[in-house]
């Protein structure tokens, strides 16, 4: 791998949020029950990352705020257009795989 510079590997890095963040929003289709199953992680998820590193940085990012930058608009708009109810199967998979949830 060529030899990059600190500052353009985290322009790298913000750059493939970004992309995974819209492609994400383009998903509408893919669940978080669907993405906790199989990856580990949610929408959810990735927004309370982003939350939690921004108070490593001083920055106070609310939930609500956080959510909607990874959603694109507020969460409760995105269930109420996009989140169907899970089935039995995913519920078994989620309890299985991340009790507790």
């Amino acid at each position: 791998m060529a030899e990059i510079s600190q500052a353009t590997q985290t322009e790298l890095e913000a750059a493939a949020f970004r992309r995974l963040v819209e492609h994400l929003r383009q998903r509408t289709d893919v669940q978080n029950i669907d993405l906790m199953n199989l990856a580990g992680f949610c929408r959810n998820c990735l927004s309370r990352w982003y939350r939690e590193e921004a108070a490593v940085q001083g920055v106070t990012i609310t939930d609500p705020e956080a959510r909607e930058t990874v959603y694109g608009m507020p969460y409760k708009e995105w269930q109420a257009k996009y989140q169907t109810e899970s089935n039995p199967i995913q519920q078994a998979a989620l309890t299985k795989s991340h009790p507790g949830h």
